[in-house]
């Protein structure tokens, strides 16, 4: 028997049923390389679902994270403070967007940095109420499941969700739904479903990660934020995927000119290390008492330290322009895949920045979902030695998440091996 097998029977004896996984079995990886339990040599186009910006073990994070070891691993900063997590802080009100004073929490995963946001928002205005969006993805707790608008595998079994999470349309003009019918259709849910005076907050994502990579227009943006000062409510921006130069700006809401309130960040925060943050207007942050946020391992010392190393070289190595130029590459590429006779099946191609996506389909008339050549062209990547990761509510969209790091040699080299899949899939679907 394999390593692989060997692994994977012991995965399903031993490991929760629900936490879905691949069959890599990581052994080490550099960069934008990984290497499995076989020895079998793969480039890396998921980076820990966006977490790697920075290439796996950059040797800035990691001599960062071996010098905080030798000092400490954790207090607790409830316990003992210490100034690793007030100079990261300070760090990030000047990083995100806005020219208001600002302050900010540390917590260590994605959804408790989105809960945490939403219960700033109610002790602010004090209201219940929040708006998310078809498509978004917030987390996999209670109240993340709940502001999510994708129902299977995040919802699907799981009861009743928290009252007062209402779901208005995302724009995308691809699947037919235009900005302006976006917002009207926000006016209709104002009118007949629920009053803006109750509504405490919306969050949106300005790339929509599991959703499939939807762009949210900037202009749709511009506008969420006009609403939102009309009607006293707390405008979130979720960064967690599109932040940390990933979209060619330090955030994705740098791009429409607006700054949202609160600004939820994980994933490329620090460089593989759990660490998550809610920035914002510093009253809106202010808003619950003392003791009413927070966490035990929030603000871990090892993943702040991380964290300040992964900010200077985003700087440094000049990332957000790093992301662009990645960005550019990929576009032009998948485009003239998609040119190509017996490539109808690409009905879109989409990116910001580094942050791009193909979704592929029955046929270019109708748009129809083809999930299944998706999951085969995720296949038979793997097979070649590329790393990829499918998302959309239709599950038919694939996206291409190398590190910002990325030599181009092996950009070339992955694109290459992405053209390869697409042809092996499309062939033996039609076989």
């Amino acid at each position: 028997m394999s390593a692989t097998a060997q692994l994977s029977a012991r995965k399903s004896a031993a490991v929760a049923r629900g936490v879905a996984t691949r069959s890599i079995y990581a052994t080490r990886a550099e960069n934008a390389e990984l290497w499995d339990a076989e020895g079998r040599r793969f480039l890396d186009f998921a980076a820990g679902i966006a977490v790697n910006n920075t290439g796996h073990r950059h040797p800035r994070v990691m001599a960062a994270v071996a010098d905080q070891a030798q000092a400490f691993t954790h207090t607790c900063f409830h316990v003992a403070p210490y100034e690793g997590y007030i100079a990261l802080a300070e760090r990030l009100n000047a990083a995100t967007p806005g020219d208001f004073a600002k302050k900010t929490m540390l917590v260590t995963t994605g959804a408790e940095a989105v809960e945490n946001a939403i219960k700033m928002a109610r002790a602010h205005t004090g209201r219940s109420g929040v708006i998310s969006f078809s498509g978004a993805f917030h987390g996999r707790t209670l109240l993340g499941m709940a502001l999510t608008g994708k129902v299977a595998p995040y919802k699907k079994g799981f009861g009743a969700m928290p009252p007062e999470i209402v779901h208005a349309p995302f724009p995308n003009a691809f699947h037919g739904v235009t900005e302006a019918e976006a917002l009207a259709q926000l006016d209709r849910l104002f009118a007949s479903s629920v009053d803006p005076e109750r509504i405490a907050a919306i969050i949106i994502e300005p790339v929509q990660g599991e959703g499939g990579f939807n762009i949210a227009p900037f202009g749709f943006l511009r506008a969420l934020r006009a609403i939102c000062d009309r009607h006293g409510i707390v405008l979130i921006a979720d960064e967690v995927q599109a932040g940390m130069a990933r979209t060619g700006r330090m955030f994705g809401f740098d791009h429409s000119g607006v700054a949202p309130d609160l600004v939820t960040m994980a994933k490329g925060l620090a460089g593989g290390f759990p660490l998550s943050a809610v920035t914002g207007r510093a009253e809106i942050v202010d808003a619950p008492n003392p003791g009413g946020v927070g966490g035990t391992y929030a603000g871990n010392p090892l993943a702040v330290a991380a964290s300040h190393a992964v900010l200077d070289v985003i700087a440094d190595e000049d990332l957000c322009t790093r992301a662009e130029a990645i960005g550019e590459v990929i576009r032009a590429r998948l485009h003239q895949i998609a040119a190509r006779q017996g490539m109808e099946c690409i009905g879109d191609v989409r990116g910001l920045g580094a942050m791009n996506a193909l979704e592929l389909v029955a046929d270019r008339t109708t748009n129809a979902p083809d999930a299944a050549l998706t999951a085969a062209v995720v296949a038979e990547a793997e097979a070649r030695g590329l790393i990829l990761l499918s998302c959309g509510t239709r599950y038919n969209v694939i996206r291409l998440l190398p590190p910002l790091t990325i030599p181009m040699a092996q950009l070339d080299e992955a694109l290459d091996i992405l053209e390869a899949a697409l042809e092996a899939a499309v062939m033996k679907l039609a076989a």
